[in-house]
Parts: structure tokens; sequence; C-alpha cells
């Protein structure tokens, strides 16, 4: 009686990464509440600088009240607007996206597709430029939820580029090769390739090279380039973020076919830390990308309301500057403070200088080297130690004991406690497998 849309389980919803958040809700940590709770570090959320834009709001009310030079706008913002959305905020998000780039690169607004979040930015790429039989590779390890919003609804399919730790899991030729193959072999056509720029999961903005060898390989392979920058303004640490953009203005390639293939996917959600007010965009120099993706966004629009209010917070040229500065060193810190307890607990990870979580390497806490093993000692963390992390699996890594721990999303004393926790289970794990060898001697 229903469609097979509805019917299937291709959402993607099975994965251990949607089960640790259902697990998490039956029972969340409460400081007071609950402190035996489930802690959540699960959840690439940014909260540590509300105070910064709570303040702003303080300090210019008529952004929220809807007025103008004293007088309400409340008429023109209730009514309706078309799906190009408000010139002024355009204008305002382009902007900031050159400012957080280090103005290398400028944006045109007219090239620019308002989404609600980057979720529907990138299915909507999906239906720009890809259809049922074809493929698009992604770098592992990648966001669980890619499955989702890449597969789901458009039916194209996912070919895994598999990066190694080897190398710190940067994307090489061969491995570019190799997932272009395989996507043949599977009788799939290779329509291009996405990348997150910071990786989500592994922190870490691509390198010069890396983008290098991308845009060879694309260029030779005639493929599509997506770049998923969302977290392009938490890079905090050496090297500075390199947008794909600013990649192939150095090769001079504005004039190329790649020019024309190359989109970029950003949204306000990990940078302002605004996930709940689902501002996402598409930028692409395809005219004809962007007039599809513009009608397509009548489907998921941002309220007129909320792009006024942004429109008037982005062209605050002294907040931004203060705000992504202020960011990016809170960022750090709280970075160095769950790795300086990892390594307390004897925990390394992945060397990062992006993002809201660490890739943590647990290889040594696993009881054998395999996927089914890496979820037993994920199922162990969730239950034993109550907290809620992302195993690697979930995010496709071609190596089991990788984990994903966000950092940004709690207070410091939640993340405290968290520490205190992860330690605690660490010492417990290495303390019973030195118990088993001893006994088998």
């Amino acid at each position: 009686m229903l469609s097979a849309k509805a019917a299937s389980d291709s959402h993607g919803q099975d994965s251990s990464y949607f089960s640790g958040w259902i697990e998490y809700d039956k029972n969340p940590y409460h400081h007071l509440h609950n402190p035996n709770g489930i802690i959540q570090m699960g959840l690439a959320e940014n909260q540590l600088c509300f105070d910064l834009l709570e303040s702003w709001l303080q300090q210019n009310p008529d952004a929220l009240e809807m007025k103008s030079n004293g007088g309400s706008i409340f008429k023109e913002l209730a009514l309706f607007q078309d799906y190009h959305g408000l010139p002024a905020f355009k204008n305002a998000l382009v902007e900031f996206m050159a400012e957080i780039r280090r103005n290398k690169v400028n944006y045109d607004p007219t090239k620019l597709v308002l989404t609600a979040g980057s979720t529907s930015a990138n299915e909507t790429l999906m239906f720009c430029l890809a259809q049922r039989g074809d493929a698009f590779l992604l770098p592992t390890p990648y966001y669980p939820g890619f499955d989702r919003d890449l597969k789901w609804r458009t039916e194209v399919e996912i070919v895994p580029i598999h990066c190694s730790s080897s190398n710190a899991f940067k994307i090489t030729l061969p491995a570019l090769e190799q997932a272009y193959q395989q996507a043949l072999k599977l009788g799939l056509n290779p329509k291009g390739i996405l990348i997150t720029n910071p990786s989500n999961p592994l922190g870490t903005s691509m390198t010069r090279n890396e983008l290098n060898i991308l845009i060879t390989f694309a260029m030779s392979k005639q493929v599509h380039i997506v770049s998923d920058e969302i977290y392009s303004g938490t890079v905090f640490d050496c090297p500075n973020f390199i947008s794909i953009t600013e990649a192939l203005t150095d090769r001079n390639l504005e004039i190329s076919d790649l020019w024309n293939r190359t989109h970029i996917v950003y949204s306000l959600s990990k940078d302002l830390g605004m996930p709940g007010f689902r501002v996402g965009m598409i930028y692409s120099n395809n005219e004809t990308v962007v007039a599809a993706a513009t009608r397509m966004s009548s489907f998921g629009l941002v309220s007129s309301q909320t792009q006024y209010l942004l429109a008037k917070m982005l062209s605050d040229k002294k907040f931004t500057c203060k705000y992504m500065e202020e960011n990016k060193k809170r960022l750090k810190r709280r970075k160095e403070m769950l790795i300086l307890g990892l390594e307390n607990a004897g925990i390394k990870c992945l060397k990062s200088n992006a993002g809201l979580f660490c890739w943590v390497d647990m290889r040594h806490l696993l009881s054998e080297q395999t996927f089914e093993a890496e979820i037993k000692l994920w199922k162990k963390i969730l239950g034993h130690a109550g907290l809620n992390i992302s195993a690697g699996s979930s995010c496709h890594c071609s190596e089991p004991g990788w984990f994903r721990i966000c950092f940004a999303n709690m207070s410091e004393e939640t993340l405290t406690v968290a520490i205190e926790r992860i330690k605690g289970f660490a010492g417990s794990i290495i303390s019973a497998t030195s118990l088993m060898y001893i006994c088998t001697v």
C-alpha cells in the first residue's frame, strides 16, 4: 500500500551512527538530573560562541523585531518571497565566504542558490548532476549522513575512495583511479567526486597537493567536483584553508571545462553554530545548474525573517571578524583539552587543524582487528562508559578501530566528565587485556 521509497530501508538509519543517537535520546546526561546518563559526543555541533551571538542580538534588536530605520517591515517579510532569496542576504553571504577564505577568491551572488541547510544543498546537487546508474566517488572516511543525503531519494550510488592511516588518510591518485575503475566494474557511470574540506570526520583541511591531484584527475576523467566546505571557518591551526575555488584559480582554470563542473556547498550551521536556522547554499559557475537548483530550492526555502536577520549580522564586519577569530581560539583550546585527556588515557588522535571533532585511534583497545570487534567496543563505550561516539565503520573507514569524538557541543564541565569516563574505560580494557595475557602465559 506504500511506495517503494517509503517501504525500503535505504535511508541509512540502521547505521550505528544513528543508533547511538537513539540510545542517547533514551538516557541523556544532565549534570544534576541525570549524572549517569549518556554524554552526546556524536553530534558535530558548535556551541562555544553563543554568548557572542546573543550579545550581538541584544545590541541589534531591529534584526529580531523586523524593523528597518525604526519602522516595521513585518508585512514585507511575511508576504511571499520568491526562491531567489533576499539580495541583501546573498550579498552578505558571499562576502562572508570570501572573508573566511582570506579574500583570496571572490564570489558572485547571482551564482548562489539558497537551501534549507547543507543536507538539502548536497541532495539538490545530486539531482542536478546525476541520476540512477550514476555514481559519485567519496574519500573515506566520510560523514555517515551522506548515505542518506546523496543516495536515498536520488538513487545515485556512492563508491568509496579508500584512504589509509599510513598517510593520514590523504587522497592519492592510485586511490582515485581504483575507485573510478570499481565504479565501472559495478556497471556505474562515475559522474563526479565529492569531498568535504575540511574533512568530516578527520578534522583536517586538504593540502594544495591533494587538491591538485583531485583537479588533475577530474580534468582527465571529465567529471564533476563537489566541495562541501561547511567547516571552512573552523580551521584553527596550520595549514590555512584552501578552497577548491582558490586551487582552480591558482592554476588559471577559470576558462576551463572543469570551472563549470566544480560546485561548492556551504552553510552557517558549523561556522556560526546555527544548524537550527537551516541556512545552506550551493555555489556554481554552471548557469544550468544554478537555474535548476534555484527551481528545486522551492522545496526547501530559507524563511525571509531568517535571511533578514542574518543579512544584518553578516554585514557587520566588525562583529564577524571578532566572532571568527574568537571561535577559532575557543575551538583550538577545546580540542587541546580533549587531546590531552585522551593522551592521559593512552589514546592517540590523528593530527588535525579544523572541525568540531577528533579522529581517534582506538585500535589498541580492540579484541581483534576486525569491524565486528570495533562495533563490540563501540557498544561497550556507549553502554558501560555512557559515551555516544561515532564508530569508524559508520564513516566507511577501511580500517577498524578509529572513532570520531565531538568536543564542541557541550560545556567544558561536561567534557571533563566525558574525559574521566574515557580514562576509566580505557584503563579497564587495558587491565583486562593484561590479566588475560598473564593467565595464558
